[in-house]
């Protein structure tokens, strides 16, 4: 066969396997964004239910504070045993039973009269939600090879930005029914956004399916073409048990710098339309402005992905990522003023969510298996102990200095920290 020959052979090869796994990321990824959307809306729609539920109830800024984030520290508590449960289980009947469950909590929510019941499904929350984010990271690693996970995990990650910005405009909107049928506009919000996950759980368990070989959506010849992808995919010192995992210091050093930029996310998307309303906005307006930050998020996070998908360097673009969410915040101390303050927080979104997208695309490149497994759920479960923190953290300094620029100084210099941890994972990994 003639060079040309071999090269045009290679090239159609390409061109096939891009066919399959475009056609793979169509019937996977809308599913996986949407339920994204609604785990995300249903953790941080809290923020906004806040506008008025907060007098109701008669929360504090600080016991805000503790309800909005011990979702986060129940999640985080349950999170390794409920991805060891998915691997036994399958993905597929564990992420419908996740979605159900917490659908029908988020919902509950509405029903709430007072602090303790608010802390009580705010625990059972983060409980049913556990393993939900860790799970579609392991399903992601089970169906695509490294060179076409770090877009899909990307376009998965903007499901966060996305969230946001469809959250402010139709929460906003859900609030203004307060009265009708008797209940608050804050219980509509529950009520309205929690449901959506129930049906959504049906549908996982009719659509998806858990490993490539079992796909009878795709022919004989595709499903081998997934199948040998994967499994020809080379892993730096691979783990493939649990503990092996749980004892890798680059899984804690993941797990650290995940919680870095953890705190920063919750922090602002929680706190975000209360500290809209410190500069006198409307109920109408906050919706408005807030999804206009996240807009710049969820650009960002699609041209920084496929940035780093040409450039192949993963750790490097992370420490970029963690700084500009560190300077963002920065800003938004500095500058006081609504303007220059959304500049700030845009910015720092900016960072915040690109850097979700770019990390998620590293601990596949050693982690397989159980231990995939649990080494994913780890390092989420350490990481998103910041969902916990941050909000706390937040109600806290701003009850103590009577503003929020504490705070966000605060949920900056964890972003440094990230950075730095960063460039301790790249020494350890020997990599970009």
């Amino acid at each position: 066969m003639s060079s040309s020959a071999a090269v045009d052979v290679s090239h159609d090869a390409v061109s096939k396997e891009d066919r399959v796994f475009r056609k793979v990321a169509f019937r996977i990824m809308p599913l996986m964004i949407v339920a994204y959307v609604i785990s995300y809306i249903d953790r941080t729609n809290v923020g906004f239910a806040a506008l008025t539920m907060n007098r109701d109830l008669g929360l504090t800024e600080l016991t805000f504070g503790w309800g909005a984030g011990i979702l986060f520290f129940s999640y985080c508590a349950f999170e390794v045993p409920s991805n060891i449960a998915l691997h036994r289980f399958g993905a597929r009947r564990w992420i419908a039973r996740i979605m159900i469950t917490w659908g029908l909590i988020a919902a509950a929510t509405a029903f709430v009269t007072g602090p303790y019941g608010f802390y009580a499904l705010r625990f059972l929350l983060g409980l049913a939600e556990a393993g939900f984010t860790p799970g579609v990271m392991y399903f992601f690693v089970a169906w695509f090879p490294a060179r076409y996970r770090t877009r899909a995990l990307s376009v998965f990650q903007m499901s966060v930005p996305l969230a946001s910005l469809i959250s402010g405009p139709l929460s906003s909107a859900i609030l203004q029914m307060d009265g009708i049928w008797q209940l608050a506009g804050w219980q509509w919000l529950f009520i309205i956004e929690g449901l959506p996950a129930v049906v959504l759980g049906f549908v996982v368990l009719r659509y998806v399916t858990d490993k490539p070989h079992e796909a009878t959506w795709l022919s004989a010849e595709e499903r081998e073409i997934v199948v040998k992808a994967v499994q020809a995919e080379q892993r730096e010192r691979p783990v493939h048990h649990l503990w092996s995992a749980l004892a890798d210091p680059r899984v804690l050093i993941l797990a650290g710098i995940q919680f870095g930029f953890t705190i920063g996310s919750y922090a602002v998307g929680i706190w975000l339309p209360l500290i809209l309303k410190s500069h006198g906005l409307s109920i109408g307006a906050i919706g408005l402005v807030a999804a206009i930050t996240y807009l710049f998020g969820c650009i960002a996070t699609l041209l920084w992905s496929w940035m780093v998908d040409r450039s192949g360097r993963r750790t490097s673009n992370l420490t970029i990522a963690c700084m500009v969410g560190a300077l963002g915040l920065i800003i938004s101390v500095i500058f006081q003023s609504l303007e220059l303050g959304l500049v700030g927080l845009s910015v720092a979104l900016v960072g915040i969510t690109s850097a979700r997208g770019i990390f998620w695309s590293i601990p596949p490149r050693f982690l397989t298996g159980l231990g995939a497994a649990g080494g994913l759920a780890f390092i989420n479960s350490i990481g998103t102990l910041g969902g916990f923190f941050g909000p706390i953290t937040m109600g806290w300094l701003k009850e103590t200095t009577g503003s929020f620029q504490a705070g966000l100084g605060a949920m900056a210099g964890f972003l440094i920290l990230s950075a730095v941890l960063t460039q301790v994972l790249r020494m350890s990994m020997r990599q970009e």
